[in-house]
């Protein structure tokens, strides 16, 4: 247990030690990975361990909100801002101040807002909407996505300088299928949860239900797996807990699953080809006029990003000194 984060998988335990390390200082998180793994909770439980801890905790899922409201949302407006302002209101970043700030689904904040988010971690000040007054942002900022931001950058629906500035710490969270030891603990963790919300006494775990949960590719994660087991409590009605096995049965999506992870690898693949063919043209320089960046066209730490995501190893196409 990890502020209720069930596991023991070494890409869980990678996650955590990362978590450990960051959460003590103010640096700003990006927190990546598929929908339903869990990202809010890497982010409290980095906010938990940090010296804010004793101060707000404020989320905000920018998917959620309409995108004619996520600046009022996010900074506030003035009384009178536009039609329906009939009073002055503090937005999310006044409400978190002094303690963290978690923006989920950030890769969908319109381009405006984007602008002024980008002003808050450069300058820590913003304007309420309708207002000219600067105020103070003590705020540290944690952001999620599941969506590809080098993809939105490069399509020109996500600015580049606000990528980097969120980028400064980034943890990637693996998929459930990634982390399969993980899940007969989860799988108690949740049926105890749910049991005794249910008034229910659960002793054994039928062993074909628990290979069933543990072969199947989990395409909605943890959050899949959660509403499973919740499904499963409710109906069940001995202290054998079992799980129907046409809930899981759902190959379409399973063969989704597995060929976009087919296309990730061999896409990751030509990615490593073509970023070693160009580290080799340049004698293992990254940056500079003749480096490795500049002959791709891509920013510097893009390519370092993905020089450490590929596992490049670009000492070797440095030449032999004497």
């Amino acid at each position: 247990m990890f502020e209720e984060i069930v596991g023991v998988s070494p890409a869980l335990n990678a996650v955590l030690a990362r978590v450990a390390k960051v959460a003590p200082t103010d640096s700003t998180v990006l927190v990546t990975g598929e929908t339903g793994t869990g990202k809010e909770l890497i982010a409290r439980a980095i906010h938990k361990r940090s010296r804010r801890s004793a101060r707000a905790f404020v989320s905000v899922n920018c998917a959620a909100v309409p995108r004619d409201l996520i600046a009022s949302e996010l900074f506030g407006h003035e009384k009178g801002a536009f039609t329906g302002a009939t009073q002055r209101r503090l937005g999310r970043f006044e409400l978190a101040e002094g303690g963290t700030i978690f923006l989920d689904e950030i890769g969908e904040l319109p381009h405006e807002t984007q602008v002024a988010l980008l002003r808050v971690l450069q300058e820590r000040e913003f304007e309420r909407v309708g207002g000219n007054v600067n105020i103070r942002a003590e705020v540290r900022v944690i952001a999620a996505t599941n969506r590809d931001l080098d993809a939105a950058v490069a399509a020109s629906t996500f600015r580049s300088d606000l990528f980097y500035r969120l980028n400064v710490f980034p943890i990637e969270i693996p998929p459930l299928r990634e982390r399969r030891e993980d899940i007969p603990l989860l799988v108690e963790y949740f049926i105890d949860r749910y049991a005794r919300k249910a008034g229910k006494t659960i002793r054994r775990i039928n062993k074909r239900s628990l290979d069933l949960l543990q072969a199947y590719p989990w395409p909605g994660n943890i959050r899949e797996l959660q509403n499973v087991i919740e499904r499963s409590v409710i109906v069940c009605e001995s202290e054998n807990f079992s799980v129907d096995e046409s809930w899981l049965s759902r190959q379409p999506q399973a063969a989704e699953s597995k060929s976009k992870a087919e296309l990730s690898v061999k896409i990751a693949a030509q990615e490593k080809q073509i970023i070693e063919a160009a580290l080799k043209e340049s004698a293992g320089r990254v940056f500079g006029p003749l480096g490795a960046a500049t002959r791709l066209g891509i920013p510097r730490s893009t390519l370092e990003s993905k020089i450490r995501s590929l596992r490049i190893d670009k000492n070797r196409f440095r030449p032999l000194s004497g």
